[in-house]
Order: C-alpha cells, then structure tokens, then sequence
C-alpha cells in the first residue's frame, strides 16, 4: 500500500486555481502510489479557530486537540497521513480564515510551551503548502516563508510553491462594474501559458512528497 496523503482545499471555489492546483498534486501523489483523502474545508460542518482551552497542553492530551468540531477529521486524519497537501487563496493578503482555524489548531496542539522539548509532534510528515493570488509571484512571499518555517517546525519539512496574477473569472465583462485594475486579456493569456505549467510542476512537487 501507497503512501498515505491528506490534501485540504482552504479556498472556496471549485474548478479554479487553488482547486486545480491542489487536484495536479494529488495526480502527483497519487502517480507514485499514494492513497489520498481530500478535504474541503468550505464543505465542512462548523468549526472555529483555537478557542485557547489548552486542553491540548495535558498530557493525556498531548499533540491532540480535544475541540470537537468539523476540523476533528481533518486533524485526525493529518495526525495518521505520511505527507500533507494543503492550498488556500490570498484573501486581503491574507490565506483565507478556514486555513487559518485548521492552521492554528493544526500548529498549537503541538506547541509545548516548553524550552527543552518545544513541540511534541512524534510523527512529523512532509508538507506541501499551495498559495495562489492575483498579485505577482512575489509580493507575498515573505508570508509564505513564515508559513513554511512554522509548519517545519511542528508539522514537518514544508515546501512552498505561489502561483500568481492569476485569472479570476472567466469573462471580466460581465461584472457589473469594470474591474480596471485588470488587464484581462493578460490574465487570460498567462492562464493559458503559465499556469499549464504550474499544474506541471506541483504535479512534481506531489509525486516527491509521496516518494519521501
């Protein structure tokens, strides 16, 4: 049996950019014989951010959080995975709020408090981390690497991959009023060009974390 890959989609729309991303690097995983579980985290029941119980900070409880909500399957399932896919739009220059309830109960479940031993994560996993934004590659990538460097530090060795100024809609022309921060010919020649491409490489960037 294959490796075992949890992929969750923080983004709400499907069949667009972090959705398709998100699909080719399961393609990836699945290529060299992973055996993924997808989760949508805006098709889950309700959940929240930390709620700071730290019930996760007794031992008996320890790398666990005890809230019980929509996210319990999804920690659940990342806590037995052997690699992590995880994508999410820039929101406001920000990843989206859902990413960020599954990233602070994710990460604070197994933060320790303690100088010595810092994080009790016994079982860490591979990560891929997906951002995708209609601003260029590299305005947000200072973000990202603090992302990274956190999941790496309590979650596993964590790769980023951006993609940016990416197409928002599939006919610009029929909003009700015109979006003239966009060229949207340039977007739809860089989705036409760049972003086959991009599919390409974090269909890569998956079958590696499923080879780790």
């Amino acid at each position: 049996m294959g490796k075992r890959i949890v992929a969750v989609n923080a983004g709400p729309r499907t069949g667009w950019n972090t959705d398709t991303l998100i699909s080719e690097a399961v393609k990836g995983a699945e290529s060299k014989g992973a055996v993924v579980q997808r989760f949508d985290l805006f098709r889950l029941e309700k959940y929240t951010g930390c709620i700071s119980c730290f019930g996760c900070k007794k031992e008996r409880f320890k790398g666990h959080c005890i809230c019980k909500d929509g996210l319990t399957p999804v920690l659940d399932a990342i806590r037995e995975a052997d690699g992590l896919i995880i994508g999410s739009p820039n929101y406001l220059g920000e990843l989206t709020a859902s990413f960020r309830a599954l990233y602070e109960r994710l990460i604070f479940q197994n933060l320790t408090y303690n100088m010595e031993t810092p994080c009790c994560n016994e079982h860490p996993v591979p990560v891929l981390l997906i951002m995708t934004s209609n601003a260029p590659d590299t305005m947000y990538l200072d973000k990202l690497r603090n992302y990274q460097q956190t999941l790496g530090r309590f979650v596993g060795p964590a790769e980023i991959f951006v993609s940016g100024d990416t197409l928002q809609l599939a006919d610009y022309d029929k909003t009700d009023w015109p979006w003239t921060m966009f060229d949207p010919k340039a977007k739809q020649e860089r989705h036409d060009t760049v972003f086959p491409e991009e599919c390409r490489k974090v269909f890569g960037m998956g079958a590696e974390l499923a080879s780790e």
